[in-house]
């Protein structure tokens, strides 16, 4: 790697932006945006369908121009006059990336390896995402996850220094997701940075140093994953239903329990001690003579997280 591909800006930022905005007609896509991803680390953008994530990721990788705010990439900025110069070190997988059905995955990556000047062989490329033996296969005979595994191949072509994942793994199988898992964790142990969309919280708490949740163009939270958990005040979550009506306000008081919310047709707790929270609400079920139809424990997630501050799922629209 050449000196000019392997200098980052000067502060250890791989990627900022500073007062981002970006509008569609009425509609505030991104709202005055702050954002700094450090050179090194996988950093994970979570929000809600709509939020303005993949809006803020096509203005950092310069496929779309905001109307208002800077953004510099690895110390540059877009429209500088160094444009090719600054595609050349970063490596982008979109949501949906169109391959040409009849070539063979072989063709494939040695078509986009042909429009960057550095990079690996086609043949190491494939080795990296484990297709060798779909290298000679065309694309349209590949399954959900192995043209998954060639998207995320074309955006590393290059040997890129930022890799650009917007939402890698969705609609995939469990086996898929991981073995795609294992590629990014790879790359990131070459010292790259990785910027990540996804709607699966176990995939950014197992992949990401740092995440910011994002809700109506703003960032509302960030930190590492157990930074943002432990905002919540308390680390396990109990859901219940009940054979009736129950508000949340009714249990939300009880000793242990830190917040209470609607989920689904239940109500889900935050609570800080499990054996003092649970024989309070059983108790206080049969006080109100509310027999009780489920009740379930988890540890406390980024999605809890993110539901108690916007009071949305993240798969809400």
């Amino acid at each position: 790697m050449n000196l000019a591909r392997a200098n980052h800006s000067g502060n250890g930022l791989a990627l900022a932006c500073r007062g981002l905005v970006k509008r569609y007609s009425d509609v505030v896509a991104v709202n005055g945006l702050d954002l700094e991803i450090r050179a090194g680390e996988c950093f994970g953008l979570l929000g809600p369908n709509g939020a303005g994530k993949t809006t803020t990721i096509e203005i950092l990788e310069g496929l779309n121009v905001a109307d208002a705010g800077s953004v510099e990439v690895l110390g540059q900025c877009w429209g500088a006059g160094h444009d090719r110069a600054l595609r050349q070190r970063l490596g982008i997988q979109l949501q949906e990336t169109k391959l040409t059905d009849k070539l063979s995955v072989l063709e494939t990556v040695t078509l986009f390896r042909s429009f960057y000047d550095h990079g690996p062989t086609p043949e190491e490329v494939i080795r990296r995402v484990q297709l060798e033996e779909k290298s000679n296969a065309w694309v349209v005979k590949l399954s959900g996850g192995q043209r998954q595994r060639l998207s995320v191949a074309c955006a590393m072509v290059n040997d890129p220094e930022v890799l650009f994942l917007d939402e890698p793994t969705t609609g995939l199988d469990p086996q898929s997701r991981r073995q795609l898992w294992e590629l990014i964790e790879g790359y990131k142990r070459l010292g790259r940075t990785v910027l990540l969309t996804t709607h699966y919280m176990d995939e950014a708490q197992r992949l990401c140093d740092r995440v910011a949740i994002m809700d109506h163009g703003q960032i509302i939270a960030l930190g590492t994953p157990r930074e943002l958990i432990a905002s919540l005040g308390a680390d396990h979550v109990v859901e219940f239903r009940v054979e009736g009506e129950i508000e949340p306000g009714a249990v939300e008081k009880l000793p242990g329990v830190t917040q209470a919310r609607i989920e689904g047709a239940g109500v889900a707790l935050i609570v800080r001690e499990p054996h003092v929270a649970i024989p309070a609400l059983l108790a206080e079920l049969e006080r109100r003579h509310l027999p009780l139809a489920a009740l379930t424990t988890h540890h406390a997630t980024l999605e809890d997280v993110f539901v108690s501050l916007t009071g949305r799922t993240l798969r809400d629209a």
